[in-house]
């Protein structure tokens, strides 16, 4: 009975402050909204590291394996013979088919385009590729035009380096280095990494840009993802080889992981600044809200209500308030950022990656978690003061 009676002693409490929210319009509402900017800045920005690294994420399958150079740290600093890709396609645990091992060797070049929404250069990665790619990434899907012919300076390329960038719609022709490159084809890739680059036939990239007879990865098909340790013992040990091999989706997961923490700790930072704020305006919300009911908390303790109903009372109300400041951020965040375009530099490969920004439900959760934590804090004090408030001078108060 007596926890059924300090039931009833906290419902009752509760009522009366909820109803007194509408004399406190003003300080409620602004704790709300504070709350709510606190939560959307927070979720907003974390979207952003979210949607870069499900871009690298979703380009990699855990059935590719990546081969570079032993030491290299991206594609863009390893080097490859035509020797040496010839051994790592005939390695075993590579898929084969009727034409031959599903294994590309790709050459990379960074070149400038000018971007759409700014008009100045930036870092585009065009990469050479082997008929295999095709089948190795079998995400790649083209969207408009053709692929490109072997041998010929022709281009396809992503679907977000198309909309990135100047220039790039099918039928048009671009001068990069020294050549005319005509544009043929857009591609998806699930909106992974390859969508922000621009590809182009192997031995066309080495002419062009007069690189000789060199690579700089090869991409593998496995049989299946276990073969992976075969494959990979068979490179390792080779003495013709010095190379390093890596599932495709942990090198782009490496890839993500500077960029990720740069921008979670970032938006970290920022929010728990804010978050500060935020508290204080609860705090002053949350003490407005006990110094309007002095009289009306006396009289309860004068009646018999005890301290515990009027510290959760006024912890609830707190809790309720940031919740309803927590779904409104929240809201406004998914709103304003998921899917949103945009393109980052990726400091391990210095090109742009064209990703969209990505609201989860995780994040969503976060922010609600933040809001709580800032609502706990604001209004812990408050409600020990009230709890504590003389009876004899609370009656008093007019």
């Amino acid at each position: 009975m007596d926890a059924l009676n300090r039931l009833r002693q906290l419902a009752a409490v509760t009522q009366f402050g909820l109803a007194s929210i509408p004399q406190r319009a003003g300080s409620v509402a602004a704790a709300v909204f504070g709350i709510a900017g606190v939560v959307a800045v927070l979720v907003g920005t974390l979207s952003i590291g979210e949607g870069f690294r499900q871009a690298l994420r979703s380009s990699g399958s855990p059935e590719v394996a990546l081969v570079m150079r032993s030491g290299s740290e991206s594609e863009s600093v390893s080097f490859l013979s035509r020797a040496d890709t010839r051994v790592i396609a005939d390695a075993p645990g590579v898929r084969r088919t009727g034409a031959g091992p599903l294994a590309s060797a790709e050459l990379l070049v960074i070149v400038n385009l000018p971007k759409r929404s700014t008009g100045t250069d930036a870092n585009v990665l065009l990469r050479g590729v082997e008929d295999a790619a095709f089948s190795v990434r079998d995400e790649v899907r083209v969207l408009a035009g053709r692929r490109f012919e072997p041998g010929c300076n022709e281009l396809m390329v992503g679907r977000g380096a198309a909309s990135e960038y100047v220039g790039l719609e099918v039928g048009q022709t671009l001068r990069l280095g020294r050549i005319d490159w005509r544009v043929v084809g857009v591609f998806s890739a699930r909106g992974g990494a390859a969508e922000s680059e621009l590809w182009t036939d192997t031995v066309a990239l080495q002419n062009g840009y007069q690189r000789g007879n060199s690579y700089q990865s090869v991409l593998a098909r496995l049989e299946s993802a276990a073969a992976f340790e075969t494959f990979q013992r068979a490179l390792s040990g080779d003495p013709r080889l010095n190379v390093k091999v890596q599932r495709l989706d942990e090198y782009y997961a490496e890839q993500s992981r500077l960029i990720y923490r740069l921008i979670t700790g970032l938006g970290s930072l920022i929010a728990g600044l804010m978050g500060l704020g935020a508290v204080f305006g609860a705090l002053n919300t949350m003490y407005s809200a006990v110094a309007a009911r002095t009289r009306e908390i006396a009289t309860l303790r004068a009646l018999g209500f005890g301290n515990g109903p009027v510290i959760f009372s006024v912890l609830l109300e707190a809790l309720l308030l940031a919740l309803g400041g927590g779904v409104l951020g929240g809201g406004l965040a998914y709103l304003a950022f998921h899917g949103y375009q945009t393109a980052t530099m990726n400091w391990q490969s210095f090109s742009q990656v064209a990703f969209a920004f990505r609201v989860t439900p995780e994040l969503l959760v976060r922010g609600l978690v933040y809001a709580t934590l800032i609502g706990t804090v604001g209004g812990l004090f408050p409600a020990i003061r009230a709890a504590r408030l003389p009876v004899v001078s609370g009656l008093r108060e007019p």
